[in-house]
């Protein structure tokens, strides 16, 4: 008998396993947009693997002869340059293909920094004793005063200009967002039963914080860390654009903008590619984010 009931629990915990993964995808999937931004989401990721095997040209080859080429549509254009060339004679797709790994990688590393850091003085927060709790917050409230991008500049200027210090200095401003997600999050699962439960059978606080709670509250985190991605591609390009970012000749987004706003009049494809690279992954990930939310948010269930 014993062995026959181990065996049914299980199975039946196989089983529960890909249950949760399909209802997961069920709920995903039901958000249309979510679904187009996943794919558009995975098309820029594999630009950003495997970019500088796909680009038809060195990203920071200069074809002085071909300076401001029109893409292939335009009269002037030619098929060995698809979307044409910068001031400089480079190749505008490559550039922009080679460019999402940049930009993936600011969004990667950005994320991890600001995601864990905050989650460890969230988690700390919640259950430090009252005093430490409010210094802790104080803290965050101060720093969610500064507009996100002026306090960005701030710290790169302190830092000095590269793509580096950008990323630091924007996963200061992002930590905040987390640390209050995370702290609400723990204040309200450390009231119900199963926490109770566990510290009575003699759950230590390091247990408590990250195996009970934790787990617990990683769906709302998971929707902020979708958020905070295009948040910080975006904040990278910003700084790119005012030059605090990636420095020449990076083939990153915001700085291909920077370089090309004195030719937008002459050579709008220059200021125009780089652009909508920037909305349209912002915009897959805002609604990769969205669809997250629907998924992983009880609330949001329909039954």
């Amino acid at each position: 008998m014993t062995d026959a009931s181990s065996t049914q629990t299980a199975s039946a915990i196989g089983e529960e396993r890909p249950s949760r993964l399909k209802e997961f995808w069920f709920y995903f999937r039901e958000n249309r947009g979510a679904v187009i931004g996943l794919w558009i989401f995975a098309i820029f990721a594999f630009l950003a693997l495997f970019g500088p095997w796909i680009a038809p040209h060195d990203a920071t080859e200069q074809f002085r002869t071909n300076a401001l080429q029109p893409p292939f549509w335009q009269e002037g254009g030619s098929t060995e340059f698809l979307l044409g060339t910068d001031p400089l004679g480079r190749d505008m797709l490559s550039r922009l293909i080679v460019g999402a790994r940049f930009s993936f990688f600011v969004g990667i590393v950005v994320v991890s920094v600001a995601a864990s850091g905050g989650i460890l003085i969230g988690l700390l927060a919640g259950f430090a004793p009252k005093w430490v709790d409010t210094i802790i917050m104080r803290i965050m409230d101060i720093i969610l005063a500064f507009p996100s991008l002026l306090l960005a500049l701030v710290l790169v200027a302190i830092l000095g200009p590269s793509l580096i210090n950008a990323m630091i200095a924007i996963a200061i401003v992002l930590q905040p967002h987390y640390v209050r997600l995370t702290r609400a999050s723990v204040m309200s699962e450390r009231q119900k039963d199963y926490v109770t439960s566990a510290r009575v059978v003699g759950a230590g606080t390091l247990r408590l914080m990250f195996v009970t709670v934790l787990p617990n509250c990683l769906s709302p985190i998971i929707v902020q860390a979708a958020l905070s991605f295009s948040t910080a591609i975006l904040d990278a390009a910003a700084l790119g654009f005012l030059g605090m970012g990636a420095q020449p000749p990076t083939p990153e987004w915001g700085t291909m903008l920077a370089e090309a706003r004195e030719f937008i009049l002459r050579a709008w494809w220059v200021v125009t590619f780089p652009g909508l690279a920037i909305l349209v992954t912002v915009l897959a990930i805002n609604l990769l984010g969205d669809g997250l939310r629907d998924a992983l948010d009880p609330k949001l269930k329909r039954s």
